[in-house]
């Protein structure tokens, strides 16, 4: 039997995700890291991606987030998203409009502060995007 970990995956909203874990992937502001049980302690920023959670039998939990903490302990990772939405429920259409919007406020450049707002809002509709791409190539397989 492998080792697992407590994973528990939270925003403001709701709890998203509470289980073990054999791995657990993270969208950390550094890079993409990967967490395994017995990890040394650790405290992380994310950034707009794809939490992947993988199970016991191999089977992947997808999650998206917008950003937020990673705390990791030896037996429990906490991962406090500012917005966190499981992967298949995430809307593409909102997605593209919203990656539109924020080019096109981009582009405008009238004021520092909304240029600001609008790379985030472009990251955060990427991120949705790629999470969305993942699961359609993923359900091909």
């Amino acid at each position: 039997m492998a080792m697992t970990t407590h994973i528990d995956v939270v925003s403001a909203e709701s709890e998203i995700f509470s289980g073990s874990a054999i791995m657990v992937y993270a969208p950390a502001e550094m890079g993409e890291v990967g967490i395994a049980p017995r990890h040394a302690p650790m405290l992380a920023r994310l950034k707009p991606g794809e939490v992947r959670v993988v199970a016991q039998d191999g089977e992947e939990q997808r999650i998206y987030v917008s950003g937020g903490i990673l705390e990791v302990q030896p037996h429990v990772v906490t991962i406090l998203a500012d917005v966190a939405t499981r992967a298949a429920d995430l809307d593409e259409a909102a997605a593209l409009e919203a990656r539109e919007r924020a080019e096109k406020s981009m582009h405008d450049k009238t004021d520092a502060v909304d240029y600001a707002k609008a790379q985030k809002e472009f990251a955060e509709a990427a991120a949705q995007l790629r999470s969305i791409e993942a699961l359609r190539k993923r359900a091909k397989r």
